[in-house]
């Protein structure tokens, strides 16, 4: 996407980065020489003297490289934070990058601040953002935190009629998955949810908005579309933007897993594993997770502990397996009939149905399918199956089911 003669030093400067996207982002927006920089914070100033282009900022920098700026650009001042630094002949110039960010994420998923009460969760860096971006766009923002005037125990009963959520706290930010900073009940009004954590992708707030119906946005879009921005700043020019939201659709569906679910030897584990070999991905199956943690096979336990044990073990996999992200997951059958198991599948993946002729299913070593029939079961889990899909995939040859399933998730061509 970017032109440019030379190399451009260029990285991102923060305390802990292992787990940082921006070199992949940076990477597809045309710039592979993106580094990680991890500087303790006594070091900061030194950092900013040394032979670098263009450096990204995160947390905890943000309002510390601010001193050593030659110039900051208008809105960042106004934001109190720097996320973008660009070195030119006279100094260095700071910039914030988020807002561009954010604002493409509320454009994208079609929200509008305008005349909207919006509570703001939390107090931080992010939530100067949102705060700025609300009062440049005509919303009317409240401050909800732990100790404030407006805090968790109070809001619903004085703000009940909100019409936009945006979570800036880390609650429900991976390891920590499943956990929500409030219930969404009791908001009459609320017509959007955005939550500023990109992984998991659907937070537990999401997922709830989802169940509402209320319009939701993911911080992904956010964490690519400000990296586009500051790619801008780094080299000049305005890239096309068909192309960068093309990037985008590549770089979340890159993210996001392939989750399978079907019924019993209907060809879950062996498509996976072709999945995961065609796109270079890990591959997990739930039933191996089961097995490898209780050294005992499905079959076994099921007959030795019962169902209702094996239920158990089976939300316990799917828990771990569904953290993950860029993987290919095959999960059990039967994984379907417990609701505690849809978010964490939903969470962080597209989830691909494969339905297969009940004359043409597996029934060797599966006790449930002998037990209660392989028909019964099929009619029985169908409606559970199209409920959590969100594609279904008739079940042919193995190559066909991984081609099709690859060219669903991308949105392209089938990959040979």
């Amino acid at each position: 996407m970017l032109e440019k003669e030379t190399t451009f030093r260029s990285g991102l400067l923060g305390k802990t980065l292992a787990h940082s996207h921006s070199p992949a982002i940076h990477a597809m927006l045309g710039n592979p020489d993106y580094k990680l920089f991890e500087v303790a914070e006594e070091d900061v100033g030194a950092f900013l003297q040394s032979d670098f282009d263009g450096i990204n900022v995160t947390i905890p920098y943000k309002k510390t490289v601010m001193p050593y700026l030659r110039y900051i650009d208008p809105e960042a001042l106004a934001i109190g934070s720097v996320n973008t630094i660009v070195r030119h002949a006279d100094g260095l110039y700071g910039y914030n990058t988020d807002i561009y960010g954010f604002e493409k994420t509320l454009e994208r998923a079609e929200i509008s601040f305008n005349g909207k009460k919006i509570l703001v969760l939390g107090s931080g860096g992010a939530a100067q953002t949102v705060l700025y971006a609300a009062k440049k766009h005509g919303g009317n923002a409240i401050t909800v935190s732990r100790s404030g005037e407006v805090n968790y125990g109070n809001v619903h009963a004085l703000h009940g009629d909100a019409d936009i959520i945006v979570n800036t706290t880390p609650v429900g930010m991976y390891p920590n998955n499943g956990i929500s900073p409030l219930p969404l009940g009791g908001f009459k009004h609320l017509e959007a949810v955005v939550d500023l954590i990109y992984n998991p992708y659907k937070t537990a707030l999401l997922l709830e908005a989802e169940r509402m119906n209320i319009k939701t946005a993911s911080a992904l879009d956010m964490l690519f579309y400000q990296a586009a921005r500051a790619c801008e700043l780094f080299f000049g020019g305005r890239p096309d933007e068909a192309q960068v939201e093309a990037l985008y659709k590549r770089f979340e569906a890159d993210k996001l897993n392939i989750v399978l679910v079907g019924m019993p030897g209907c060809g879950k584990s062996t498509a996976g594993a072709l999945l995961a070999e065609k796109l270079g991905r890990c591959f997990a199956d739930t039933d191996a997770i089961i097995e490898a943690d209780s050294g005992m096979r499905c079959a076994e336990i099921i007959e030795k502990f019962g169902e209702a044990e094996f239920r158990r073990r089976e939300t316990e996999a799917v828990k771990k397996a569904g953290m993950m992200t860029n993987a290919v997951i095959a999960t059990g059958g039967g994984v379907v009939t417990r609701p505690e198991n849809t978010d964490p599948l939903r969470q962080n993946a597209r989830i691909y149905f494969l339905d297969r002729d009940i004359g043409e299913l597996a029934t060797y070593d599966r006790p449930l399918s002998a037990t209660h029939g392989v028909r019964a079961l099929y009619e029985k889990r169908l409606p559970l199956y199209k409920a959590i899909a969100d594609f279904t995939v008739r079940v042919t040859e193995p190559q066909e089911n991984a081609n099709s399933i690859i060219k669903e998730h991308y949105n392209e061509d089938t990959c040979n």
